[in-house]
């Protein structure tokens, strides 16, 4: 299994307010992670590392007792984001400055064949398998309803000037009930993790060809192709082939 990743701060953006993390090469945990941070002084930057630090932590001191049970992988992914949401919750309480930070996540566990995702946010997962690229997370925002109630079409909601409002992000409330998905994983799959500074600025169709063409180089040329297209936020994209 290989794995690429890069963030950028984008072309109009302060900070980069993104993290990410990625399991070595040779470890037995086939662990990665995306957060897309936001809110106040430099809280966006403090909620996402916050949040990927407590998850992987968690995460990998509870790996060993669980990776024989497809149930108790589910629910350590989202004990791991529950754990991460109270940490930033706790934190933006501590500090005037970071009060009401939040972030976005997605982890995806990889173990015996099958990828364990928790999300939360507008960040997403896709898996291409063959000739296709299908979104498995879904949106946690106020275009994402519109488009469930039939308001606007998917076309539509790219566009929409509220596409960056969320309806459920981590750190904001003590609680949070994250999404958790299992997919089957076979040989030649490909999963691409990245936050919405990707997807606001290329649409998917070009997205999977980018990472068709070249799963090693793609994750340079997603972001390059996402400057060149506005920039307007911060960019990651991790590809795990």
């Amino acid at each position: 299994m290989k794995v690429f990743a890069k963030t950028d701060i984008g072309r109009e953006r302060k900070l980069n307010e993104d993290f990410f993390y990625v399991s070595k090469p040779d470890s037995d945990l086939k662990l990665y992670i995306v957060a897309d941070g936001m809110g106040g002084y430099n809280g966006g930057e403090v909620a996402s590392k916050l949040a990927t630090e407590t998850a992987k932590d968690f995460i990998e001191n509870n790996f060993n007792r669980c990776k024989n049970s497809k149930e108790e992988l589910i629910e350590l992914v989202k004990e791991a984001i529950e754990k991460a949401n109270a940490k930033v919750y706790e934190k933006s309480c501590e500090n005037e400055e970071l009060k009401g930070m939040g972030t976005t996540i997605d982890v995806c566990l990889i173990c015996n064949g099958r990828a364990y995702i928790g999300h939360i946010g507008d960040s997403r997962v896709y898996r291409i398998r063959k000739e296709f690229m299908r979104r498995i997370t879904k949106d946690h925002s106020y275009v994402q309803t519109l488009i469930e109630d039939g308001s606007i079409t998917k076309e539509e909601a790219y566009y929409h000037p509220k596409k960056n409002m969320l309806t459920k992000a981590l750190g904001c409330e003590l609680n949070v009930d994250p999404d958790v998905y299992v997919k089957t994983i076979i040989a030649n799959d490909i999963i691409l993790m990245c936050t919405d500074g990707l997807t606001n600025m290329i649409k998917e169709e070009e997205i999977y060809q980018i990472i068709k063409s070249n799963p090693e180089y793609a994750s340079e040329k997603l972001i390059e192709v996402a400057n060149h297209n506005g920039g307007i936020d911060n960019i990651t994209a991790i590809i795990i082939c």
